[in-house]
């Protein structure tokens, strides 16, 4: 397959050009420590959902626009600073990077701890989200560059298997704490962060680019940062302001506005941002735009089960939590095991079989879900389903998104692709809370829509992955360096 073909070839060459193959020990030291991050990150943000109506209470004073910050400007943030933290990652050291997030991102959740009104909860949340932004693409980049050939998509599984442990375990955890108080929900992060900063300065290795090498385009980046932010902004708010409404279409003209310019720059500037070069490794462009249609069809599964659960069935917090666990805690026995399946069948058809599973998990609540709980005939058996179709399908997108480049270009191909699934995300929630806010007296109508969009999406980024297998164009052989300098104009 051309995916397999790519990353196997891409991979021998990063081998043979010097990339260092640790002992098994360190090996998994590198795992678990990058692992840890991510938990961290996204356990973080489910938790924070739980605790919303919490602090919304506390801070009585405050309207629902300005708490909503709380949440999206966490989003937006975290989605704007990706790409510039992933590509200042390569050229001054992917380990610095990560643990300058780790810092940011555990003295940020001391300080949301101790908020003392909104305004203060809101900037303490934006920088954590610089703080996630930059433990996020280099986390991956570590693990990858820690990791020889034949075990990256095992590692790349046991990486997402966390990332979808943290997204189970955060609504439970989250149920227990808040009854607690809400601001424990930030405490919680101050161990694990203190006790990853204290591990990864000991065993993670440096990896960077030759730091004589030209100074990344700043200007291209603020492009890019407030790009995002104005999409992400407009995405987020939509439903709230009106999708007609000025502030809404200034925001999209604004994005449309600075990835102009952001492109303008990528082809002119010696050190751009995003090497333009880098959209062109088939594999990599179409398997970001497949992460981006699963992440969208993720994110209105989860929320989707959150509050049917509790607005339909009338759950609790930790009802609910534990009832969605099942799912995502198939994830880890799938994604260790699907490099197997990926060696014997291919890359391509196996992540297209995790969309269809993932996809026909919403076509089984659109069919079954009601105002009765049935939950072990009518949500259980779609969960199992869906989280093994997650299993499949992201660990193969990741790995075959970032091992297409070259091994100097891990961390911003990491964040290009991290980037696109939070766009994904932020672009799922808004349709379904859209969807749910027109429901009128059919909410049950309205959550079988989200089933549809849900099943889609999944559908849709299967289909695009297809695209890679049928692409006659494709390389089997990811760009040089000296390549993507070339097309960049170095």
């Amino acid at each position: 397959m051309v995916i397999s073909n790519g990353v196997n070839n891409v991979i021998r060459r990063n081998a043979s050009s010097g990339a260092t193959t640790r002992p098994a020990p360190a090996e998994n030291l590198v795992l678990a420590i990058v692992s840890l991050g991510i938990f961290m990150t996204v356990l973080d943000l489910f938790i924070v959902n739980i605790a919303f109506p919490n602090i919304q209470h506390d801070f009585a004073g405050s309207d629902l626009s300005s708490l909503s910050w709380i949440l999206n400007g966490y989003a937006i943030v975290f989605a704007a600073l990706l790409v510039p933290a992933g590509r200042i990652a390569d050229r001054i050291g992917q380990k610095r990077v990560f643990i300058i997030g780790l810092a940011l991102f555990t003295i940020a959740s001391a300080l949301c701890a101790v908020a003392t009104g909104t305004t203060f909860l809101i900037v303490a949340r934006l920088i954590q989200a610089a703080g996630a932004a930059a433990i996020t693409p280099t986390s991956l980049a570590l693990l990858l560059t820690a990791m020889p050939a034949a075990k990256r998509t095992w590692a790349l599984g046991i990486w997402t298997a966390v990332g979808g442990m943290g997204a189970a375990a955060g609504p439970t955890i989250g149920g227990l704490l808040v009854s607690l108080s809400w601001r424990w929900v930030f405490l919680v992060n101050l161990p694990i962060g203190i006790i990853a900063i204290l591990v990864a300065s000991r065993v993670l290795q440096e990896h960077r680019n030759d730091e004589s090498s030209p100074r990344p385009d700043l200007l291209g980046a603020l492009f890019l940062t407030i790009g995002v932010a104005a999409l992400s902004l407009g995405i987020v708010e939509g439903p709230a302001w009106g999708w007609q409404s000025p502030k809404v279409i200034g925001s999209f003209i604004v994005a449309i506005a600075m990835a102009a310019g952001f492109a303008y720059r990528s082809t002119h500037h010696p050190s751009p941002i995003v090497e333009p070069a880098l959209l062109k490794v088939r594999s990599f462009s179409v398997s970001t735009l497949s992460a981006l249609l699963f992440n969208a069809s993720f994110s209105v599964m989860l929320l989707g089960l959150v509050q049917f659960m509790t607005d339909v069935w009338g759950y609790s917090a930790l009802q609910t939590g534990l009832a969605i666990s099942p799912g995502p805690l198939m994830v880890p026995f799938v994604a260790t095991r699907g490099r197997f399946l990926a060696r014997r069948f291919g890359a391509t058809p196996v992540a297209i079989f995790g969309t269809i599973l993932f996809g026909s998990a919403g076509l089984s609540w659109y069919f079954l879900t009601g105002t009765d709980q049935n939950y072990a005939v009518d949500i259980l058996p779609g969960l199992i389903v869906a989280g093994i179709g997650f299993g499949l399908t992201l660990p193969i997108l990741l790995t075959t998104a970032v091992s297409s480049l070259p091994v100097q270009r891990f961390a911003t191909g990491s964040a290009v692709v991290t980037m696109a699934r939070q766009i994904g995300t932020v672009l799922g929630i808004s349709v379904l809370i859209v969807i749910l806010d027109s429901a009128g007296s059919d909410i049950i109508g309205a959550f079988h829509q989200g089933w549809l969009v849900m099943a889609g999406g999944s559908f849709a980024a299967g289909a695009s992955a297809l695209s890679v297998r049928s692409g006659a164009t494709q390389s089997s052989e990811a760009p040089s360096m000296t390549e993507i300098q070339v097309v960049a104009g170095d």
